[in-house]
């Protein structure tokens, strides 16, 4: 399952990717948002949804007004980690807590997010322990960069029952550290 983010990650100040971005409004309410993205990122995100090796979830402080977000982006209605709107201090308990149960419920994680993301420490090594968890944290100006695709492109090819000495096991892109 791949814990999808919105701004910071997708929603980028500098997407880059070697073409223009895009960008068009999203709403929360009765309030307007700029949104910026690369469209090759959303053309290997649709890819990845199309082909069926991910789940795709939003989780994300957009999950109330995802459909907003889907209609933008070109892309079909994905699942979403909570339904109601939350605060930023709120959603970020419900991010982690939805990384949580993707590993309690057996399944492997991709966890895209610049902010919530933890990138050491001791939550880092609660959810990558075993290689079931790929952590990405870009920079949020930047948002995912093609090598983070082919990152979690990897991480979804790999058998899950590779575990940690796998190519794909327990790493995190994290362009913060300059990894």
């Amino acid at each position: 399952m791949w814990l999808l983010d919105v701004d910071g990650v997708i929603n980028a100040s500098r997407p880059g990717w070697g073409t223009a971005p895009r960008s068009g409004t999203a709403y929360s309410g009765s309030d307007a948002y700029r949104i910026r993205w690369a469209p090759a990122l959303l053309d290997r995100i649709r890819a990845l949804h199309r082909a069926g090796d991910v789940e795709i979830r939003w989780c994300s402080t957009w999950c109330a007004d995802a459909d907003q977000l889907e209609r933008l982006f070109a892309l079909p209605r994905l699942a979403r980690a909570w339904s109601e709107h939350l605060s930023a201090a709120a959603a970020a308990a419900a991010k982690l807590a939805a990384a949580r149960d993707v590993l309690a419920r057996g399944r492997r994680l991709i966890w895209t997010d610049d902010v919530e993301v933890p990138v050491c420490g001791p939550v880092y090594e609660e959810l990558t322990g075993g290689g079931r968890a790929l952590l990405i944290a870009p920079s949020p100006g930047r948002g995912l960069q093609p090598g983070h695709m082919a990152a979690i492109e990897t991480f979804i090819s790999v058998p899950a029952d590779d575990g940690p000495g796998s190519p794909a096991g327990a790493t995190a892109a994290d362009d913060r550290r300059g990894r």
